[in-house]
Formats: C-alpha cells, sequence, structure tokens
C-alpha cells in the first residue's frame, strides 16, 4: 500500500539556464525555490526526466550517480557542475519490481548518472542534495498511454514521504523561442496552456474524462505546436498516472517568454 507521497510536474527551462542567472528564467527560479520551501522536505526522490529515453522505462540504480551534462554551447563552468546526492537502489528495486508486476518490462542501470533534468531543477529546488535521487526514463515508443501505465504502476510504491517529479517544459517549440513573437503563436501558446490547466485542475471532469484527455492530448488546441515532438509532455502523463485525481494547485508563469505550467499533487 502506499504511503505519504507527493508528485510535482515541472518546467525545467532551458539547459543550465536557470543556474545561470538569466531573467528569462527568474520566474522558473522562483516558483521552484517557493515550492520547495512550501512543501513538506521528502525522504526521497524520484526524477522522471524528458531528457532520457529508453526502449523500456529504465531506473538508476548507482549508490553515488555520476553527472551528465547533456546540453551543448555554455559556459564552460556549467560542463563541471555538480549534484552529490546520493542514489537510493532499494527504492530503485521497488519501482523495477512495481513496473514488472504491472506487466511493464523494465530495466536497472548501475551506470548512468543524473542528467540536467533532474540536477537543474534539484540545485534550484535542493541546493545541499542531501536528499537521496533515482531516475526513470521515458519509454522511447513515446505513447501516452503508456506513459499513463507507468505512472499507475508505481502508484503502490511502499515508499514513505517520496516525491515524484515529473521533469519537462510544457511548452517545447525550441524555433518559438527564438522567433518573433506574435499573436498566433501567443494563442497557439495560450490555447494549450488554458488546456493543460483544465485538464489537471477541473474537479468537474471524472478521472475516465481527465485519462482520455491525456490520452487524446494531441487534439487540444495548439497541441503540436506547443510539443513538436512529445516528450517533454509525457512526464505530466507518469504524474497523473501515479496521482489519478485533479491536481491540488497549479502554477502558470512565463519562461524565455512563453506561458507555461506546473502541477502539485498531495497524497
Amino acid at each position: 500500500m502506499s504511503k505519504s507521497r507527493q508528485i510535482l510536474y515541472l518546467s525545467h527551462g532551458g539547459g543550465p539556464m536557470p543556474l545561470l542567472g538569466d531573467e528569462g528564467h527568474q520566474e522558473m527560479v522562483d516558483h521552484l525555490t517557493a515550492i520547495a520551501k512550501s512543501i513538506p522536505k521528502p525522504d526521497a526522490i524520484i526524477v522522471v526526466s524528458a531528457h532520457w529515453e529508453e526502449s523500456v522505462p529504465t531506473i538508476t540504480a548507482a549508490p553515488n550517480p555520476g553527472m551528465i551534462y547533456d546540453y551543448y554551447g555554455f559556459p564552460e563552468q556549467t560542463y563541471h557542475i555538480t549534484y552529490p546526492a546520493p542514489g537510493e537502489p532499494q527504492l530503485a528495486e521497488k519501482v523495477y519490481n512495481h513496473l514488472q508486476l504491472s506487466g511493464i518490462n523494465a530495466k536497472l542501470d548501475v551506470n548512468r548518472g543524473y542528467d540536467h533534468g533532474l540536477f537543474v531543477p534539484l540545485m534550484l529546488m535542493y541546493p545541499d542534495a542531501d536528499i537521496p535521487c533515482i531516475q526513470l526514463s521515458l519509454a522511447n515508443n513515446l505513447d501516452p498511454v503508456h506513459h499513463l501505465d507507468i505512472g499507475a504502476a508505481l502508484s503502490e510504491l511502499d515508499y514513505d514521504n517520496l516525491l515524484v517529479i515529473g521533469s519537462g517544459f510544457s511548452f517545447h517549440n525550441m524555433r518559438a523561442f527564438f522567433a518573433p513573437q506574435n499573436d498566433e503563436i501567443r494563442a497557439l501558446n495560450e490555447g494549450f496552456e488554458a488546456w493543460l490547466v483544465e485538464t489537471c485542475s477541473d474537479t468537474s471532469l471524472s478521472e475516465a474524462e481527465r485519462t482520455e484527455r491525456f490520452a487524446q492530448w494531441t487534439k487540444a488546441p495548439g497541441a503540436r505546436f506547443c510539443q513538436p515532438r512529445e516528450e517533454h509532455l509525457l512526464p505530466l502523463h507518469v504524474c497523473y498516472g501515479v496521482a489519478q485525481r485533479a491536481c491540488d494547485k497549479y502554477y502558470q508563469l512565463n519562461i524565455l517568454g512563453k506561458q507555461a505550467s506546473m502541477y502539485y499533487w498531495k497524497d
């Protein structure tokens, strides 16, 4: 049976830019630091990162994971960042077992380190790096129902005071970040964000309706413009699969000139 648990889908911004004092990320930095101060400090963290895809869901199982600098063209100091949070092999084993028991083939990886989908937001939220962490990959089929099922498999984890983070970005059209803002881009961005907020927070939706919206997310206004490739949205599917209800809080913010959002559940 599951125990005390929190779930957070966050928009993690562009590469290491949130750690460099970039003005376009200030709202994101402010939100993540405020969220960390306002919620109970977890005993362990699972991060589903948009920056890791495998043929089957894969879990980091090293006791002391290294660092993966999976970005390019940034200042030299960003390739020397360290986030020495320990791993949690026992939790990794539990995640693996729950996936397997749910009929979802999975594997453990004792070599992979932390990518920036983990260390950038956690350096802002928990800079002391004193909370054990594991990462869970996406499945590279990028199937929304499969990722809802992955979350559902994790909903029964027997681990107290756990924080599950889906680390993605609710707007992830890279060309649009560098294009001049215009009314069309703004309308597509705002339309998809409104749909996300409604889908995640509207308590008048049944869970069957909410699940169907997640499964058919490409029908949402502006969906494929805001998410040309869905890897930065699917961590939200995993989060909802764990929670299976409307979120307790949502946060709307501006990142790099675009509307973005974050969602929080507390069991």
